[in-house]
């Protein structure tokens, strides 16, 4: 009997916008709603329109087994790949439930001082705050006036 894994979400759902701040030593405080999922260990890593995405580590993990089951053969492919896992950093939080964002990363990221930290379903974000506040303008505007279906069978 074959088994087939769920299509339906079973993992954290993240949800929400916080805006800590960077320290000097480029840690940041996770927003406490995120802590328990990353309590093990998480992963930073490149994400799109230049924020970071921060998986629980068991998550990435799965991630991982996913990229690698991907056709080296293909260019588009490797590409991710080297792009996406050369920028991931793990880190465990410590007792202050902070983390260390690289500098490489934050350079990415364009990070400064002021953030926001999003929960994006399975994953959370990093943005820097003003970023974050551009993106959000752009996108509000065009979210609202769709007119069709974005996801299949969601409305």
């Amino acid at each position: 009997m074959c088994e087939t894994k769920s299509s339906r979400w079973e993992g954290p759902l993240l949800l929400g916008t916080f805006t800590p701040r960077l320290d000097e030593k480029g840690r940041l405080i996770l927003p406490s709603k995120f802590r328990g999922e990353f309590a093990e260990g998480l992963v930073i890593t490149r994400g799109q329109e230049r924020c970071l995405y921060v998986f629980s580590e068991s998550d990435f993990t799965e991630m991982h087994e996913r990229v690698r089951a991907a056709p080296v053969s293909s260019k588009q492919v490797r590409d991710y790949m080297r792009v996406f896992l050369s920028g991931a950093h793990a880190e465990t939080p410590d007792k202050q439930n902070r983390v260390t964002i690289p500098q490489g990363l934050r350079e990415y990221a364009g990070l400064d001082r002021e953030l926001a930290v999003i929960g994006a379903g399975s994953r959370a974000e990093i943005w820097d705050a003003e970023a974050w506040q551009r993106y959000l303008n752009e996108q509000e505007a065009a979210f609202a006036a769709i007119e069709e279906e974005v996801i299949p069978g969601l409305f």
